[in-house]
């Protein structure tokens, strides 16, 4: 482990980070350039670990072959000194089914940068980042264990999730512990209290799912192309599977798939409240996040004909993307604000799924363009 308390990173590997946040995902690369220095670092170095974890489950090798690279993953976590000589391995392997990007992170000549960055951040940070990468790779190993939830279960050729428990557990592997690891960086980037920590952890959990579960409700069309459904198998056997055909669904039951996302986003908006003005880089960053989340489901709710149907295709413009970080900047230090925009945008997905002729939204005028401004 790193001793000493000290970080220094040269201009090169900032430069490393900021490229390959975009390759593997430029809305949070955004997301994590609106955090002060080094926190910004630490949760760019984090997040691009937890897409290594991603990429060994997302290859189509064997269950005994991830189980293997699941192992060396452990070892360049507790061991970061040794990644030439696991990068040079994974580097001489196959790995079917990633980009060519994806698979490029995976070996020496793009991955080594990562690992070194990595080792580099001083304790605590880094026994932060690999306690909870930790508990993802150990989760991700499992996934296909049918001795450990969450379990899938094969309809229609179709990987399904089991119940409402593996939806969640699911959820939580995936971006529930990137909750918990980035509440613990910011906690201690900021020097957060216990008190406050303690909040922050209760919600940590449920903000990661409901952003989650948001992605998933996106992506579902996507999501069966590649012989997988994480909209759980009880709730599609209420509706004779109907969704995994793409033959839409019942309104009752599209509204029970929003109910249980917005239960969750409504604790992402609880956390981020629980964040003092202080954190004023990491509130801005979990709005950034939040907000787009509530614009996706504003926008599947108006096309709820659409959804789960051939035509399940559900992604906020740039316009709306551009609106958000203006409202971003706006509302950071605004909880009144922070608190109106939730209300206003859940109103507005409950007007579009409940109500036959959805009257207007009533919202102040400074928000006015963040619901006009979507490009539906």
């Amino acid at each position: 482990m790193t001793q000493g308390d000290k970080f220094t990173i040269s201009e090169q590997q900032i430069e490393y980070l900021d490229t390959w946040m975009y390759k593997v995902s430029r809305s949070f690369a955004i997301v994590v350039r609106a955090v002060e220095v080094p926190l910004q670092h630490y949760l760019s170095t984090a997040y691009l670990i937890c897409r290594v974890i991603d990429n060994i489950e997302d290859c189509s090798q064997s269950h005994d072959w991830k189980k293997n690279r699941f192992t060396e993953l452990g070892t360049l976590l507790d061991e970061p000194q040794n990644a030439v000589d696991i990068l040079t391995a994974w580097e001489n392997d196959a790995w079917p089914g990633l980009t060519a990007d994806e698979e490029r992170i995976m070996g020496v000549s793009d991955g080594l940068t990562l690992w070194e960055i990595y080792r580099s951040i001083p304790s605590p940070s880094q026994d932060i980042i690999q306690r909870w990468a930790h508990r993802m790779a150990l989760g991700m190993s499992q996934l296909d264990d049918p001795q450990v939830q969450p379990q899938f279960i094969e309809i229609h050729d179709t990987q399904v999730l089991g119940d409402k428990q593996d939806y969640d557990d699911y959820c939580y592997i995936v971006a529930g512990t990137v909750g918990h690891m980035a509440t613990e960086l910011v906690s201690e980037h900021y020097g957060l209290s216990h008190s406050i920590t303690d909040q922050l952890s209760l919600n940590a959990e449920a903000c990661g799912r409901g952003l989650q579960k948001t992605n998933i409700i996106k992506d579902f069309a996507d999501d069966l192309e590649r012989g997988v459904s994480y909209v759980n198998a009880d709730w599609m056997q209420e509706i004779d599977n109907t969704p995994l055909s793409l033959e839409g669904a019942p309104l009752v039951w599209i509204q029970k798939i929003f109910e249980d996302v917005l239960a969750d986003l409504d604790k992402a908006t609880e956390y981020l409240l629980t964040l003092p003005h202080s954190a004023i880089g990491y509130r801005k960053a979990s709005l950034l996040c939040l907000l787009p989340a509530y614009q996706t489901l504003i926008l599947a709710a108006e096309g709820k004909s659409k959804l789960f149907t051939p035509e399940h295709q559900f992604k906020i413009s740039h316009e709306t993307m551009a609106q958000c970080l203006h409202d971003t900047e706006r509302l950071a230090l605004d909880d009144d604000g922070i608190q109106h925009y939730s209300r206003a945008a859940k109103l507005e997905i409950n007007n579009s799924l409940y109500l036959d002729a959805a009257p207007a939204v009533q919202i102040k005028p400074d928000l006015k363009n963040t619901f006009a401004s979507r490009g539906v």
